[in-house]
């Protein structure tokens, strides 16, 4: 007999999660649903084709035998706890599901996980409301502020939707303009949709990658070079000012900045400011008097 691809069927790969697996049936259900295409054999032969397959991937004892012995069905040889009765029940009539089906798992009929022809415990109410439309809870949207160094180490945060308190979990490295998506969340079990704003930090401006801060470096050291102590995202360290040092060079740490994507770092990019003493005292005078 033919072998059935569940995953082609429901347009996922063999990888997807049970939330993928469930969203891409729905979608398919109310596509191809009898309801919505009367008269259309071809749609309804489709929608036994996408119930079958979500009846398997959506039950994770039948996922794993499929992935497992799928090929010895097709062959026609009864898996382990397959063919007979193997102890499994399903929605439907026996016509509603291919040979190599009832070979993979038996002719356990009559029992049901689902109803009203819905496999795997889907409501149909949450596919389609009365009219044939589709009727869901709007997702609830919102901002979630944080600071750059909160973004740049990663933090949590307590949101308050509808009655319930959601501890969110921001990841180090957060972008502004961030999504994340918190399912189910909302009333009425829609999804939460946050958008993450970074604040303007007084110190710190995040360049793509790149963090630039300004390095304040006394005249002095600016001429002759040497030892300072620089702040960065992580603290404070240590760095070396070459001698001849301009007002705006730029002293690049390397690796030491933004968290990418792939798991490496951006830079950090010390902008140097030249300062003069505030208030010197009389031999500083004299001696910036001999310069001038």
């Amino acid at each position: 007999m033919n072998y059935k691809d569940y995953y082609k069927t429901l347009g996922v790969p063999k990888s997807a999660t049970d939330t993928e697996i469930k969203s891409a049936y729905r979608k398919l259900a109310k596509q191809f649903h009898p309801d919505k295409n009367q008269g259309n054999a071809s749609a309804e032969s489709k929608f036994k084709e996408i119930n079958e397959a979500y009846e398997v991937l959506g039950d994770l004892e039948k996922r794993k035998i499929y992935d497992m012995y799928g090929a010895d069905a097709a062959n026609g040889r009864v898996p382990p706890g397959g063919g007979g009765g193997g102890g499994y029940t399903y929605q439907g009539n026996p016509s509603d599901f291919s040979d190599f089906f009832q070979t993979l798992f038996g002719g356990g009929f009559g029992g049901s996980r689902g109803g009203g022809g819905f496999p795997g415990g889907v409501n149909p109410q949450d596919i389609f409301g009365q009219g044939g439309f589709q009727r869901q809870a709007p997702d609830v949207e919102g901002t979630l502020p944080i600071s750059l160094a909160e973004a740049f180490r990663g933090t949590t945060r307590t949101v308050n939707v509808g009655d319930k308190q959601l501890e969110v979990s921001i990841p180090k490295g957060a972008r502004d303009g961030q999504k994340m998506r918190l399912r189910g969340q909302a009333p009425g079990g829609a999804n939460v949709l946050l958008t993450i704003r970074l604040e303007k930090d007084p110190i710190f401006k995040l360049e793509n990658d790149d963090v630039r801060v300004l390095l304040d470096v006394p005249a002095p050291i600016a001429v002759l070079g040497g030892k300072l102590e620089a702040l960065t995202l992580e603290g404070r360290g240590e760095v070396s000012i070459p001698p001849r040092s301009q007002a705006g060079r730029v002293l690049r740490l390397r690796g030491q900045g933004w968290y990418k994507k792939d798991g490496s770092r951006g830079d950090v990019l010390l902008e140097i400011r030249i300062v003069v003493p505030q208030n010197p005292s009389e031999a500083e005078l004299e001696l910036w008097e001999k310069l001038a």
